[in-house]
């Protein structure tokens, strides 16, 4: 691959791991799409290998997010209906107050919706922080995967030079 191919394959990088510790991005998607596409262009068994390799880790990145989380969360008593009112609350106060109206709009959805369903504003306010908890832990995970597969790429690389 050309050197200025790999700069563009180094700056999807840089900014899928962007988007995936600020949600606008599709983040460890566009990290993956970035890393196969270098491993098609480069071809050969490294190239390959790390396409493959890295297809594992994005799938088994995008499983894991939502299970590690879902399953704390659904042990300490809140539901899933709960997270899907704090997601759309959260998109739309991202469109409401650009990027922090995410968080604001999902904290806002979480405390609401368990309010509303507990009638308790301290049991609210517990499972708002372990929803929050939840979802950094999500994000946390989503990180290790887009750095795990920006460090093959980078590997691989210098394998390769």
């Amino acid at each position: 691959m050309e050197p200025w191919g790999e700069l563009l394959v180094g700056l999807a990088i840089v900014v899928g791991i962007a988007g995936v510790i600020v949600p606008i991005l599709p983040g460890v998607l566009l990290v993956w799409a970035a890393v196969v596409t270098w491993g098609v262009v480069e071809g050969g068994a490294p190239g390959w290998g790390l396409a493959g390799v890295a297809t594992v880790i994005a799938a088994a990145s995008q499983v894991v997010k939502y299970v590690v989380p879902g399953r704390r969360l659904r042990s300490v008593g809140v539901p899933d209906r709960t997270l899907l009112i704090g997601g759309l609350t959260g998109v739309v106060g991202f469109f409401v107050v650009p990027v922090i109206g995410l968080l604001i709009g999902f904290v806002l959805g979480v405390y609401t919706s368990e309010w509303v369903r507990l009638r308790d504003a301290a049991a609210a306010r517990a499972a708002t922080g372990h929803a929050v908890r939840a979802a950094g832990v999500s994000i946390l995970l989503e990180l290790a995967a887009a750095l795990l597969l920006a460090g093959g790429w980078l590997t691989a690389l210098l394998l390769t030079a």
